[in-house]
């Protein structure tokens, strides 16, 4: 395919209405094929965004270890169906209600002892899988994670997830295209400023014009806030809190 080529595919109009989190609120649960598909979907939202949590966790003071056993520990809780129990679904964002209920699993006084109880025998994410992933493409200062409190650094990382996997759809849509190489080019520059992207470098490093270079960058650019979107989509109850979500989750990113 050649290097000017379209890049992915237009979001289908009708998709919110399956998203992860509207499926969870919609479910009354009173069947069990309803009680399945809701945990089948909680259960993906969590193995998505476990890593805010983890990273609260470890944030409260809590040693690595004992926050990975918490961490498993608050998600089987999730999963046991306490979740909607615990907060307000009304609030209508998956991201605000699970650090409400992560907020109330930590004050419960026998947390602690229910995590050395278990001792980390239920494995809801594996934690070797976890420390063996490549860098992620986000940089993040060092100094920004161990001094932003529990809260803000739960922000961070969830944006960051969102971003994370926006980023991997994209670079799988241009390899199924066969255009991974112009993924590789261009993507350091889909949010950079007009001015800063250096437009005849990319266009001698592609062996393409320059016209042919923005032209790419805009589409991918295009793609790549509709995959944000559609991320963030799974985590918000309606349709009109897309646009408010995304912009907390970037103004946290660049707050870090």
């Amino acid at each position: 395919m050649k290097p000017d080529a379209a890049i992915g595919r237009e979001p289908s109009p009708d998709r919110f209405g399956t998203t992860r989190w509207s499926v969870i609120l919609s479910c009354t649960a009173d069947k069990d094929s309803e009680k399945e598909k809701t945990r089948r979907a909680l259960e993906e939202l969590c193995r998505i965004y476990w890593r805010p949590i983890f990273a609260f966790i470890c944030r409260r003071g809590y040693p690595v270890s004992d926050a990975q056993d918490l961490t498993q520990d608050f998600f089987v809780m999730v999963l046991e169906g306490n979740l909607l129990n615990l907060v307000d679904p009304a609030r209508g964002r998956f991201r605000s209600l699970l650090l409400e209920a992560l907020r109330r699993f930590l004050k419960d006084a026998s947390v602690s002892r229910r995590a050395q109880k278990r001792g980390g025998k239920v494995q809801f994410v594996s934690w070797d899988d976890w420390m063996a992933e490549a860098p992620s493409r986000l940089s993040i200062p060092q100094q920004a994670l161990e001094n932003l409190p529990p809260e803000r650094l739960f922000d961070v990382r969830w944006a960051a997830t969102v971003v994370e996997r926006a980023l991997r759809g994209l670079a799988e849509e241009c390899e199924s295209h066969g255009r991974r190489r112009v993924f590789d080019a261009l993507s350091a520059s889909l949010a950079a400023e007009r001015a800063d992207v250096h437009y005849v470098d990319l266009a001698k490093s592609l062996g393409i014009s320059e016209a042919s270079v923005k032209r790419l960058l805009h589409e991918m650019r295009e793609r790549y806030r509709a995959l944000l979107r559609q991320e963030v989509a799974d985590t918000v109850e309606k349709p009109d809190s897309i646009d408010d979500e995304v912009r907390y989750l970037c103004a946290a990113l660049a707050a870090a």
